[in-house]
């Protein structure tokens, strides 16, 4: 069981380091954000899960249930919030910037037709 944790502890970490080299390589503010939740809750939960084999015990492995179900939950709404402020940045810069009344006026009228 240890060489099993040790192993995904080992796993864990190299996708975090290319998580993190990714977040210097990438262009692009959205390919950063993928990079940074997609790989980053990964190698969190191998490194979570790698440690409760380690620790050996059924308490260490409800632990990792509870947080691996935590970050896999919290992950993808932290992922769409920076989307959200990516794209509407990249709006600001193009100098169209979102207009609410204007977005409202248009579902409006999409409902009605």
């Amino acid at each position: 069981m240890t060489a099993i944790g040790f192993l995904l502890l080992g796993v864990g970490v190299m996708v975090l380091l290319l998580a993190g080299t990714g977040l210097f390589v990438l262009r692009d503010a959205l390919s950063r954000q993928h990079a940074a939740t997609k790989a980053g809750s990964l190698g969190t939960v191998l490194i979570v899960l790698g440690t409760a084999f380690i620790g050996g015990g059924w308490e260490w492995f409800w632990r990792a249930l509870l947080i691996t179900l935590l970050v896999w939950l919290t992950m993808p709404i932290a992922s769409h919030v920076l989307a959200r402020a990516a794209v509407r940045e990249q709006d600001r810069e193009k100098g169209d910037p979102h207009d609410f009344q204007k977005a409202r006026a248009y579902d409006s009228e999409a409902k009605e037709s």
